[in-house]
């Protein structure tokens, strides 16, 4: 049977360009909020050099925009995301790090994640609200949800599915890394809940 729709390209730097030309910077204007060389941002948007995970934090930073905005594809013809394992596109946090699964599905509004929580680490004491809801599936490890005055203890093979209005904040409970699904479903498409959930600000 012939598979079609499954192959995933990324291009970072056309990723770049069109988010810097939808918000209406130039190349210096971007190098001017982002710190960044404009010969640099030249380099990434022709696809001649590939830029370090702290790069992309400066300019997901300075664009204001989500680490993994720069891994999405714009084809409106991707309708399946098939993503062997070698292929996961993974990032950095200031807690761990998120795979990214979704692989660029066209009008897609569920943002699923592979999460990897360092030992002892969370989201903080800032509860955290976004529109939708939110699916978390524990792989390894103990993770603690707090959903306004309540805690879920997640240990491997449970689940947690809420509204994600609820106020709301995680942590991994123990000296060991956690690993978790995470689904999250914006009713707005205008919200981006990883914000809110992953600091991917510039360094």
């Amino acid at each position: 049977m012939e598979n079609r729709n499954l192959t995933i390209e990324v291009n970072v730097g056309r990723a770049l360009r069109a988010l810097r030309i939808k918000r209406d910077l130039s190349i210096r204007a971007l190098a001017a909020k982002s710190k960044l060389a404009v010969n640099t941002l030249s380099l990434i948007e022709n696809d001649r050099t590939s830029p370090s995970v702290a790069t992309l934090r400066q300019l997901a930073g300075a664009l204001q925009v989500p680490i993994t905005a720069f891994f999405e594809n714009g084809s409106a013809q991707n309708r399946v995301a098939y993503i062997k394992t070698s292929a996961h596109l993974c990032v950095a946090f200031a807690h761990g790090t998120l795979e990214e699964l979704s692989g660029g599905l066209a009008d897609c509004n569920v943002e699923p994640f592979v999460i990897t929580i360092k030992p002892n680490a969370g989201s903080g004491m800032q509860p955290i609200v976004h529109t939708g809801h939110e699916l978390v599936f524990c792989l390894e490890g103990r993770i603690v949800y707090a959903i306004e005055d309540r805690a879920y203890l997640l240990e491997p093979g449970d689940s947690l599915l809420f509204e994600a209005h609820l106020p709301h904040r995680w942590q991994n409970v123990d000296a060991e890394i956690a690993r978790a699904i995470l689904v999250l479903y914006p009713s707005d498409e205008r919200d981006h809940p990883t914000e809110r959930h992953f600091a991917f600000k510039a360094e």
